[in-house]
């Protein structure tokens, strides 16, 4: 059979052929489609292959399914290619040979479905040949005048070419399966008809129905370009009416209202060189411009935004130091490490301003701080205070889940719709060009196709830059130097490398239990009261019972759920006094009544039940809330070889990183377990298994070394680990306790958690400057060099029992 485009379409004959169905599409001979190679076309090309002798002789049904059921004429198709959509998805290229009836499903090999398939050549009869002739011609010509409607027609002529080629009548009808404007049940009855001449008036009359439909919408553009062209006119002859009127004094010009001036208003302003120039040659366009032309439109907004940004306007820092500092700690407690930061800026600063070094070289003093820390320590509310104890503005941008490199740096002026990005918009919000900006979220910006505003970014935060900073809006130099710009973030590692590299880091790692009670007593608690809309003389609550609420219900590094605790038990105040018999004022909540507000307590010491078994140690880690305390559980079964079993099972979502600390502390049980007595032999034959609750929680990083090793010794001793003990720290395969990060965040979850002893590797000492001096006091910690140590001081002391079964 011969498959060209221009063949014949061959005898009748019947094949047996594999099932390729097309969901609401139909294909006629003489197309070429490529086809995603999902479930049923890759079980259909894949039989084809599979019966054919070579790959070129492939062939399958190609057959329309129409509301889920299958058409009784398809086409017979060839394999022309089999490759990758541009996506990077499996396709293959098919092309439609002739027309083929359905007939009864047979067996055939591959998973598709077999058909027996009868071919169904085009029929012309020897009187309708003439008819024929005639048909495809006109139907040519239809098809030329349609092309020629189109207000695209890129690639047209190529069409026109194709159609010019074809000779065959019947091939020519069926080109119109490419044709948009006919529906799938026309495209079904092409399919169906056999007869040429049939065909060919069919697609004749669609094909004059939609030409006529076409030079009905070309008239009704032509009318409408027409009275566009005149009204254009007639607004142009009017303008120079009013210019000559105006020239022989008839009328007055904006004189009196010079804000309507563009000119003016530029003129008027005070902009830097650069920008006046900008400005001026923006204005001249404009006079060149139509009022009703859209890029007068462009420009007057452009100009707009311009004249708004407070080019030369700054305000003045607070010199006073001592100041400074009183502001930050009446408004934060604690967050010394930040407080200091901003002290040292503002001390520099004064001294550069007494020297004459306010500016070198167009560079500002400003400054770049990055404020990492958990949720609800007050990353966000500390920039207000920032900017107050400095004397500026102060201007939040939200950066939290942005996606388009166009928020940061804004839109071309090209686009409708566009406007200046977010950091002009915040200069232009502060009124001065030295404000803090708090870029609130940094660590969850996104990016997709529309680029990444992290990138972006890069220029905005680098102080060496960012005096030149051009927006895609407003294309003309923003110095930025003098801006003081506070980034904050849960996660330092989620915010790019480049990006994080030109911030100084100042970390928040949380509150200790004195200073929770002191944020509620002198913050939370006034707040509350004022939106409950009660009186201090109303409620009162002693300092025992807001040190229960910060230690047994809630459990968090920041103050949220503590500052939800007095919101709830200010709402039970609130109900008491709007009742009928409301109680004798002050109401106080104490220690003994607080279950009445709160009920139970959530958030108990859980350590020493969850070690009261072998094989359960107490490890300390880091997530984006802060510091939490890990269990880590081990037990063991008998016949981990005999039955292929993995000699050692992990679960509770560990990452890569974990799961080989697990691999390592079983590696260094087994070579060195005898020295502190667990016998290597006994994990001969036996299936581990290790867990870390909460198995809902992705898990990961290096640190749980030292505890997971904790865990099996003390499951194959029988020894308990201590219940008061906490231990963090990697562990290498000679037994090396090797140094981890999140120090102070680990041991403020420790003291939350009622440990009272905590593991740490030697060359973590210097870490321990960073922990408040509360919660040094109240925890002894140990620091280890080898693990053995570690475990010798986890573990409770052998029994007889033991010592008998280690012997």
């Amino acid at each position: 059979m011969d498959r060209s485009p221009g063949g014949p379409r061959g005898p009748v004959t019947t094949l047996t052929l594999p099932v390729l169905p097309l969901t609401d599409a139909v294909v006629l001979p003489g197309m070429v489609i490529p086809v995603e190679l999902d479930g049923e076309a890759r079980a259909a090309v894949d039989s084809a292959k599979a019966k054919a002798t070579n790959d070129d002789d492939a062939q399958l049904l190609i057959v329309p399914r129409i509301e889920g059921k299958y058409h009784e004429v398809g086409v017979l198709a060839t394999i022309d290619q089999v490759g990758r959509l541009p996506n990077g998805r499996p396709a293959a290229v098919l092309r439609a040979v002739s027309r083929a009836k359905v007939g009864q499903g047979v067996n055939g090999p591959g998973a598709a479905l077999w058909v027996e398939a009868t071919t169904l050549p085009d029929r012309i009869s020897a009187t309708d040949q003439e008819k024929v002739d005639k048909l495809a011609a006109e139907y040519r010509e239809v098809v030329q005048e349609i092309l020629g409607h189109r207000e695209e027609n890129d690639g047209g002529w190529q069409v026109v070419e194709m159609i010019r080629r074809i000779t065959e009548p019947g091939e020519l009808a069926d080109i119109a399966g490419w044709a948009p404007y006919l529906e799938t049940e026309q495209k079904l009855r092409l399919l169906e008809t056999a007869e040429v001449a049939v065909r060919l008036e069919l697609v004749l009359e669609w094909g004059k129905q939609q030409l006529a439909e076409l030079q009905v919408a070309a008239t009704i553009r032509d009318d409408v370009r027409e009275s566009m062209e005149k009204t254009q006119r007639e607004f142009l002859l009017r303008q120079q009416l009013a210019a000559i009127r105006k020239e022989l004094g008839e009328i007055s010009g904006d004189d009196d209202n010079p804000e309507a001036d563009p000119r003016a208003r530029v003129e008027a302003a005070d902009l830097p060189e650069k920008v006046r120039t900008a400005a001026l040659r923006e204005v001249d366009k404009l006079e060149r411009t139509g009022d009703q032309s859209p890029e007068a439109s462009w420009i007057r907004t452009w100009l707009d935004t311009v004249l708004e940004l407070p080019w030369n306007v700054r305000t003045d820092d607070r010199t006073d130091v001592g100041d400074a500092r009183t502001v930050l700690d009446a408004d934060h407690a604690g967050l010394d490490d930040v407080k200091d930061r901003i002290v040292e800026y503002l001390a520099v600063r004064n001294r550069r301003a007494a020297r004459g070094l306010e500016i070198v070289g167009g560079r500002g003093s400003g400054a770049v701080l990055a404020l990492v820390g958990p949720p609800g320590v007050g990353k966000t509310s500390l920039g207000e205070s920032v900017a107050r104890a400095l004397g500026r503005k102060f201007v939040r941008v939200a950066l939290g889940g942005v996606r388009d490199e166009a928020e940061i740096r804004g839109h071309r002026r090209t686009y409708v719709g566009a406007q200046a990005g977010r950091i002009v918009r915040a200069i232009k919000e502060a009124g001065a060009m030295n404000p803090v900006v708090l870029l609130d979220e940094v660590d969850k910006i996104g990016a997709d196709y529309r680029g990444d505003p992290a990138a972006a970014l890069l220029e905005v935060l680098d102080p060496a830059q960012n005096h030149t900073f051009r927006d895609h809006y407003l294309e003309v130099e923003l110095d930025l130097s003098d801006v003081l710009f506070l980034a904050t973030a849960n996660v330092a590692e989620a915010i790019p490398e480049a990006l994080i590299d030109r911030m100084e880091v100042v970390r928040l790692d949380g509150y200790t239990e004195l200073e929770k009670v002191a944020i509620a007593r002198d913050h939370l608690w006034r707040r509350q009261l004022e939106r409950a809309g009660l009186e201090s003389t109303d409620v009162t609550i002693d300092e025992d019972a807001l040190r229960l609420i910060a230690g047994e219900y809630t459990h968090e590094a920041g103050v949220r759920q503590l500052e939800r605790s007095l919101a709830r038990v200010l709402r039970k105040v609130a109900t008491k006094l709007a009742g009928e018999n409301p109680p004798e004022t002050p109401i106080d909540v104490t220690v003994e009544t607080l279950k009445d507000y709160l009920g139970r307590p959530r958030f108990t010491p859980e350590s020493a039940e969850r070690t009261a078994v072998p094989g359960v140690a107490t490890g300390l880690a880091v997530t984006g809330a802060g510091g939490d305390v890990l269990f880590i559980e081990a037990n063991a079964a008998p016949g981990a070889q005999g039955n292929g079993e993995p000699e050692l099972v992990l679960t509770g979502q560990l990452g890569d990183v974990m799961k080989e600390s697990a691999h390592i502390a079983l590696s260094y049980l087994r070579s060195q377990g005898d020295r502190f007595g667990a016998d290597p032999e006994e994990l001969r034959g036996r299936r581990l298994h290790v867990h870390v609750p909460a198995g809902a929680v992705p898990k990961d990083g290096p640190s749980a070394g030292v505890t997971m090793v904790t865990a099996l010794a003390s499951l194959l001793t029988g020894r308990l680990v201590r219940a008061e003990v906490g231990m963090t720290g990697e562990v290498s395969l000679t037994g090396r306790v090797l140094p981890i990060g999140g120090v102070k965040q680990k041991l403020l979850a420790a003291h939350r958690a009622g440990l009272t002893e905590v593991l740490l590797p030697a060359r973590n000492a210097a870490d321990l400057d960073d922990v408040p001096a509360s919660v040094r006091e109240a925890l002894t910690v140990h620091l280890m060099e080898d693990v053995a140590d570690v475990v010798a001081l986890a573990l409770e002391p052998a029994t007889t029992a033991q010592v008998q079964h280690a012997a």
